[in-house]
């Protein structure tokens, strides 16, 4: 939510967003522009929104995808410049499997589907490589409690 006049905290929602494809386990980069970087998906939650569902929002209105969280997999705090004031920023980032949905994302001007070690590569900034490996380390331990809770309900 960005309200400036106040210097108020601008929070941003990204979208760790994953697929099992073909036997292999692929995440989504995105260039939001045609001369920027690899990124994770984000976008800024609109005011009385919660961030996780401002994630949900960019994969469906962006992504035109179905998605499910699955987990929260990391937050950071910094601190941007918006017509020569300091506002501070708060990110929250969120891993989501993609359940269906269209193959082309409309609302990014590129999108890639790679397996990790590719899609780590390409990531420039540090945070976000932080995130993605936050992000692989949350769907590890999210897949081995999904699979003691299947045993057990198997008992």
């Amino acid at each position: 939510m960005i309200n400036n006049k106040n210097n108020q905290q601008m929070s941003i929602g990204g979208a760790i967003v994953f697929r099992d494809y073909r036997g292999k386990r692929q995440y989504l980069l995105v260039k939001t522009k045609e001369e920027s970087d690899w990124e994770i998906p984000k976008v800024i939650v609109r005011k009385g929104e919660s961030s996780v569902r401002a994630a949900i929002r960019l994969t469906s209105e962006q992504g035109g995808m179905t998605t499910r969280v699955l987990e929260e997999a990391g937050r950071f705090s910094t601190t941007t410049v918006i017509n020569g004031k300091p506002v501070p920023q708060k990110f929250y980032y969120y891993l989501l499997l993609q359940k269906g949905g269209s193959s082309e994302l409309i609302g990014f001007a590129e999108f890639k589907w790679l397996e990790y070690g590719e899609a780590i590569k390409r990531v420039l900034l540090k945070r976000e490589k932080e995130m993605f490996r936050s992000g692989r380390e949350v769907l590890k331990l999210w897949e081995k409690n999904a699979q003691n809770q299947t045993i057990l309900m198997t008992r």
